[in-house]
C-alpha cells in the first residue's frame, strides 16, 4: 500500500525532480510534489511525497527526517488525511461572523 509523506522546512529553490531524487534513495517514489505559491511562483517551503510501501516510507522517514538540505533540517513525517473543504471552516464561521459586532465598529463600514 502506498503511503504519503508530509515534507517540511525545505529550500525554496527546490523542485519536483529533486525531490524525488532526493526520496528515490529510500525506495520508490511513487510522486513528489512541492507545494507553490500562486502569486509568487516559488515553493512554499513544503512537499508531499508518495512512496510505493510502508516500509520505505518509513525507511524515508528515519533516513531524511532532520537531513541538512542547502543549510536546512527538513522534517518528515506521516502525511495526515486533508480534511474535506466542506467541513474545514465550518466550527469558525458562527464564531467569526460577529466577530466585530459592538466591539468598536459603529455604523456602515464603508
Amino acid at each position: 500500500m502506498q503511503k504519503r509523506l508530509f515534507v517540511g522546512n525545505l529550500p525554496y529553490q527546490i523542485d519536483n525532480s529533486q525531490l524525488e531524487t532526493l526520496f528515490s534513495q529510500c525506495g520508490q517514489v511513487v510522486s513528489a510534489n512541492v507545494i507553490m505559491d500562486r502569486m509568487t511562483g516559488r515553493a512554499k517551503g513544503f512537499a508531499f511525497v508518495e512512496m510505493s510501501t510502508e516500509e520505505e516510507a518509513q525507511n524515508a522517514i528515519q533516513t531524511l527526517n532532520g537531513k541538512d538540505l542547502e543549510g536546512r533540517a527538513i522534517v518528515v513525517n506521516e502525511a495526515k488525511p486533508q480534511e474535506s473543504r466542506d467541513n474545514r471552516f465550518q466550527n469558525q464561521s458562527n464564531s467569526r461572523r460577529y466577530e466585530h459586532g459592538s466591539k468598536g465598529r459603529q455604523g456602515k463600514r464603508w
